[in-house]
């Protein structure tokens, strides 16, 4: 049955993914994006595309919607610290438009991009959706505050809704693939090095608790993220919120990033050793179960390789140039 869903955030790298999908299972697809850290060319082929603000979601949206796919956000943990207030206005106060938006015509299912930046420093791993929420900067605190505003709404008005909170999400899906301005994100910060657009990477800290001294995350690939998603949109009844980590449950160190990025581009990566970055914790691995369980959700792409091969081909293809 073809549906209709109106994407925010479609133009950067997880909402086109996740379009991409969309559009692929053979629905209707709006892209509401204003471009700020999005690009154009990844809107996939054949959505609609509106440039504007999610803020002025009810400009656009209507009942002919079947629900929302939530992923317009500022997004970076060290800008969030230094101009809290623009994580405020845009994370928290974009949604509060968009649910009024979405009150006001009707749509009743939503799927937001949450993240594990909402646990803070963990008591223990893997992290659990029962685990203490205790973020450490506003970029987490403000995904927690929306993720709180959301289960006010569906128990309130009874709004259908999933936050999706990732931990590393990294790898391409054909022509869409992460890239930001700054880049902040390890995978494709080591892939600039192998391509000789950076002269080394920086390795954060080599005296923290794990085999190799270096931090230990969980990296998933975007295209089983995507599929979460679109398991989201059926996962819950009207008056539901449900919060799923998304993960792969095996964390990798910063040395073992590198060291796979080496043997799958071929190429040599010198690294420098850096002071620790303040709030960098030891270990963040997701516990899934939950996304097991009630989306029915498995990873297909859990090696580490297969997302740095995947990354590997975007990168080479002019970091982003989709065609």
């Amino acid at each position: 049955m073809t549906r209709r869903y109106l994407v925010t955030g479609g133009a950067g790298y997880v909402g086109s993914v996740v379009a991409a999908h969309l559009l692929e299972r053979g629905h209707r697809v709006t892209v509401l994006d204003d471009l700020s850290t999005g690009f154009a060319e990844a809107v996939p082929e054949g959505a609609e595309f509106v440039e504007g603000r999610v803020q002025d979601a009810g400009r656009w949206l209507d009942g002919s919607y079947d629900a929302v796919l939530h992923f317009a956000a500022s997004s970076q943990v060290g800008e969030s610290v230094e101009k809290p207030e623009k994580y405020w206005e845009n994370n928290v106060g974009g949604t509060t438009a968009l649910l009024a938006a979405m009150r006001a015509a009707g749509v009743r299912r939503l799927v937001f991009s949450s993240t594990a930046a909402t646990y803070g420093e963990p008591e223990a791993v893997p992290i659990p959706e029962t685990a203490r929420t205790a973020p450490t900067s506003p970029y987490g605190a403000t995904k927690l505050a929306v993720d709180h505003m959301i289960g006010g709404e569906c128990t309130a008005h009874g709004l259908a809704a999933v936050s999706l909170r990732y931990f590393n999400v990294a790898g391409a899906y054909g022509p869409y693939g992460e890239r930001h301005d700054p880049e902040s994100h390890l995978i494709p910060l080591v892939l600039q090095v192998a391509l000789g657009r950076r002269e080394a990477v920086s390795v954060y800290g080599e005296d923290y608790p794990t085999p190799d001294g270096t931090c230990v995350r969980d990296y998933i690939h975007v295209a089983d993220l995507a599929e979460a998603h679109l398991l989201a949109l059926d996962a819950v009844a009207a008056g539901e919120h449900l919060v799923c980590n998304l993960g792969n449950g095996n964390g990798f160190s910063v040395r073992e990033v590198i060291e796979t990025v080496r043997k799958v581009t071929g190429h040599p990566v010198p690294e420098v050793t850096a002071p620790r970055r303040p709030g960098d914790p030891a270990v963040l691995v997701a516990s899934a179960d939950t996304a097991r369980e009630r989306l029915g959700w498995t990873p297909s792409r859990p090696d580490l390789a297969d997302v740095v091969a995947d990354a590997w081909a975007f990168a080479r293809n002019g970091e982003g140039e989709c065609p």
